[in-house]
């Protein structure tokens, strides 16, 4: 990872509201919140800023794979029960956010990542000893498939937010793009 894992963690958006009805966000074609068409549109609030900011690198955008989405969707119910952002160790790169409470969308959670954009110097390819790496993630130029998902966490925990990349990106010592 071009930016160290624990510094991944500990910046990672921690913003504020209050959660009802432990509701289930599942990202599916077609499906959101119990079943309402809206996957589509909840889709898009995931891919839209993500591919503005790699056109605006020169690079093709994220492709939407519902095998990256099972397996986001998979992680995001497994921490339904703490809402801790702890990375799943898994086969892709994953970006992680938190809210408290509800009503977080998909475009925040991509909107507190790409804010990390100002902090990676390319010329350096460093993060400006602050916190890049979901950026990164982002732009990676290797990185041609994302799935994601978001959960309302049990006992008003907060809001669970997850985008997995395949292939991973973020190896030590490379330029994303």
């Amino acid at each position: 990872m071009a930016c160290p894992r624990a510094a991944h963690l500990a910046a990672i958006a921690l913003l504020a509201v209050a959660l009802s009805n432990n509701a289930v966000v599942v990202v599916h074609a077609g499906y959101s919140r119990g079943g309402g068409g809206g996957g589509d549109l909840i889709k898009g609030q995931f891919l839209s800023q993500q591919n503005r900011a790699r056109a605006a690198m020169g690079l093709p955008p994220l492709r939407w794979d519902e095998r990256v989405a099972s397996y986001a969707r998979w992680y995001a119910q497994s921490r339904r029960g703490d809402c801790a952002l702890v990375h799943s160790s898994g086969p892709y790169g994953e970006n992680l956010f938190w809210g408290s409470g509800t009503g977080w969308s998909p475009a925040q959670a991509v909107a507190a990542w790409l804010a990390e954009q100002p902090q990676y110097n390319y010329w350096s390819n460093s993060c400006n000893g602050r916190m890049c790496g979901h950026y990164t993630q982002i732009v990676w130029r290797g990185s041609t498939r994302v799935g994601c998902a978001m959960v309302e966490c049990y006992g008003g925990k907060g809001t669970f937010i997850t985008c997995n990349y395949d292939p991973p990106g973020n190896y030590v010592g490379m330029r994303p793009y």
